[in-house]
């Protein structure tokens, strides 16, 4: 009986050093599930829940930033193109304690062809009353 328990805890230990490496490289690779799932699913009920309907939206996606930003909110959060600006990204995310979502006050600006973008924090037409700053 000892034979087994000290078996099953070895191998359980062995398991263990195996899939940790694998685990990490997969979340260094393609971000943390949860926080995707989480910023994904509120942004998308919060566009609802504000009126937009996939026709107003050109384009709509989940982003990683490659630098750190606002330490209030998931690292990850979601890019919005409007179909009646599509010169402008804006960008959500949502709050790590509280599970809301807010703008971000930075929105890009497309400016030539060659895909440059520049930030511009001016109202716009979709822009909320209430946003945060993206590096704060």
């Amino acid at each position: 009986m000892k034979k087994k328990i000290i078996f099953l805890l070895i191998s359980l230990i062995v398991v263990t050093f195996i899939a940790v490496p694998f685990v990490l490289i997969y979340i260094l690779n393609h971000g943390n599930p949860y926080e995707k799932f989480i910023v994904t699913k509120n942004v998308s009920t919060h566009l609802e829940a504000m009126g937009y309907t996939d026709d107003d939206l050109l384009n709509q996606s989940y982003i990683e930033p490659k630098y750190l930003i606002n330490d209030s909110v998931y690292h990850g959060h979601y890019k919005v193109v409007f179909a009646d600006e599509p010169h402008l990204e804006y960008l959500y995310g949502v709050t790590k304690r509280d599970k809301e979502v807010v703008q971000f006050c930075e929105k890009e600006t497309f400016i030539e062809e060659s895909s440059y973008w520049e930030r511009t924090t001016e109202k716009t037409n979709h822009s909320e009353d209430e946003c945060t700053d993206y590096m704060n």
